[in-house]
């Protein structure tokens, strides 16, 4: 299992101000945050990068609501990062969140689900490239 993840704070979560509380829930869950940045996608980043989800029935409202305000790119460390941040952001779709998840907590609904989380080891390596050079990223383990 890979040790590092790539996590969004989404428009949504930023716009409700939320970050500093989504951003304190990874930190008490272990995490190291390796590389951060607020950035603001353009229609044409969004859609490369959710490029895997084109042709799906909610491909243009998702492209649309990243390119919509702020977000916050973080490379995430800790053994097993991905597993361990899926458990700690929930469900996709607030309702069937856990309890005590940040999408229970922070999110609205599943197309304003408060955070993104790579789902396997391959796709973060491939969404840290995406925002993050080697050189913008430390490295604790």
């Amino acid at each position: 299992m890979g040790n590092r993840t790539l996590a969004i704070i989404k428009p949504d979560a930023i716009r409700a101000r939320r970050q500093g509380k989504i951003i304190d829930r990874i930190l008490q869950a272990g995490f190291e945050i390796q590389a951060a940045r607020i950035i603001r996608m353009t229609k044409s980043q969004a859609e490369g990068f959710y490029e895997v989800h084109r042709g799906r029935p909610f491909y243009e409202e998702l492209t649309t609501f990243m390119s919509s305000g702020s977000c916050l790119p973080m490379v995430l460390e800790k053994e097993d990062a991905v597993e361990e941040f899926r458990k700690l952001i929930g469900a996709t779709d607030p309702a069937q969140a856990a309890p005590g998840t940040i999408r229970k907590d922070f999110a609205a609904s599943v197309g304003e689900n408060a955070v993104h989380g790579s789902d396997s080891d391959e796709n973060a390596e491939k969404e840290v490239a995406f925002f993050f050079t080697t050189g913008d990223i430390l490295s604790n383990l």
